[in-house]
């Protein structure tokens, strides 16, 4: 008769939970954009995710208008990457008559800034990949 092996029982892995991390990064980008918010000529920035958003922008009659633009914005490049096979866009940049937008996603945030036509973007872009 051939003795079974006894196994020893698995252990039990603690892990963070995923969400306290998001929490986090999500601080760290809050914070960044505050920041970047003082920058001269930035007019405000949209940051949202599949549970919350925060519009801070100087023109609060013209919330619509700008959460209308960046989130058509970041849906068209979606659909042009995907229907050119282009991969995935890291960020989009629209720049019209008087001012310009930068959009990007960090994660499942979703940000537009907001700026004056002659602010140089990359300086904004550095930061929120800093954080």
């Amino acid at each position: 008769m051939v003795k079974k092996k006894k196994g020893f029982p698995e252990t039990a892995v603690v892990t963070e939970p995923i969400a306290l991390e998001e929490t986090t990064s999500e601080k760290d980008l809050r914070a960044s954009l505050e920041e970047i918010k003082t920058f001269d000529g930035v007019i405000g920035y949209i940051l949202r995710n599949s549970t919350s958003a925060a519009i801070d922008l100087k023109d609060p009659t013209k919330i619509i208008d700008y959460a209308i633009l960046s989130s058509s914005a970041l849906e068209a490049s979606e659909k042009l990457c995907e229907l050119f096979d282009l991969g995935e866009a890291k960020n989009i940049n629209v720049e019209g008559k008087d001012i310009k937008m930068l959009s990007l996603v960090i994660g499942e945030n979703r940000i537009s800034v907001f700026m004056e036509k002659n602010v140089d973007y990359k300086k904004i872009l550095t930061k929120l990949h800093s954080s």
